[in-house]
């Protein structure tokens, strides 16, 4: 197995570097490189690569929380967190932080207040989790510092 995702590697290598020689130079106009042959296949090559990361990803992560003892209690504990901050994050969020008829006229960028909420529900989302980080790295870095 491992020796067939070795070589399953090394060709995939091989056609991206034979399709980097092959894109268009940088004074063709913008609209014939995206419509080139070379992009195109790039763009496959990214996404047969993305789709054999998150299958690895999917089956060794499920095999893993299925073999050890626990596991499936600890993720299930992680999506149950994850949901939580999810749901204060969009509590937060108003909707009303943009003008939708701002972003029409201004940017031409037709849009509505929930889908203003949900942007502002992942920016907190990530803040929240940023801050959880820190206070972790903080909480370790002080337990390891006060336990000597």
């Amino acid at each position: 197995m491992y020796k067939i995702v070795k070589i399953a590697l090394i060709v995939l290598s091989v056609v991206g570097f034979i399709l980097l020689f092959m894109m268009p130079n940088s004074d063709m106009p913008v609209n014939e490189q995206m419509g080139s042959g070379a992009i195109d296949a790039m763009h496959w090559l990214a996404y047969i690569l993305l789709a054999i990361a998150v299958l690895a990803t999917l089956i060794f992560g499920l095999k893993n929380m299925a073999s050890t003892p626990g596991g499936l209690k600890k993720s299930l504990m992680g999506v149950v967190g994850l949901l939580v901050v999810v749901g204060i994050a969009y509590g937060l969020s108003s909707g009303t932080d943009v003008s939708v008829e701002n972003m029409l006229e201004v940017n031409k960028i037709e849009t509505s207040e929930s889908e203003i909420r949900k942007v502002g529900a992942g920016i907190y989302t990530f803040g929240i989790m940023l801050l959880i980080a820190v206070a972790l790295i903080a909480w370790g870095a002080i337990k390891n510092a006060t336990s000597k």
